[in-house]
């Protein structure tokens, strides 16, 4: 069963850092992604919305991996703020690894609160989402003090 460790940065300059971190770990390129909104969107039509297809599908590959849709849109939020996904596709282990390097890295820290309310630093619910505690769920594994996430599929 393969695992995927997401992590989103808000330093893009950190994500070259992350990747070849990752690479020297072991991960071939082939098994790592990297994932920010596209600066020029070609249209494919008058009604065409780029952007919005864009999000709404990689909000489907993340309900794929086990994100439920607060988390889900969390990570877009911080795509369209310029925010950038990595991720890194591997056993057991190697997954394991891989959020660890990503938390090295400062991946930002995704957290409902409220149940439907995405989490992102520096929003107005940092007080609130201090003090909660964090529910699992099946198909996200949380590493402990991080913002990387563990997808099983």
């Amino acid at each position: 069963m393969a695992k995927t460790a997401v992590g989103l940065f808000e330093n893009t300059n950190s994500v070259d850092d992350v990747v070849r971190e990752l690479e020297a770990s072991g991960f071939p390129r082939k098994d790592l992604r990297v994932l920010g909104e596209p600066r020029e969107m070609a249209g494919s039509g008058v009604l065409s919305t780029p952007h919005t297809d864009f999000e709404v599908g990689l909000i489907r590959d993340l309900r794929a991996f086990g994100a439920n849709e607060a988390h889900a849109e969390a990570y877009v939020q911080g795509v369209r703020r310029g925010g950038v996904m990595v991720f890194a596709t591997g056993s057991g282990a190697m997954a394991d690894n891989a959020a660890a390097i990503m938390n090295q890295h400062c991946a930002v820290e995704i957290e409902e609160v409220g149940g439907s309310q995405p989490y992102l630093p520096g929003t107005a619910n940092d007080e609130i989402a201090q003090n909660r505690d964090v529910s699992s769920q099946a198909g996200r594994v949380r590493t402990s003090g991080s913002g990387a996430r563990l997808f099983v599929w």
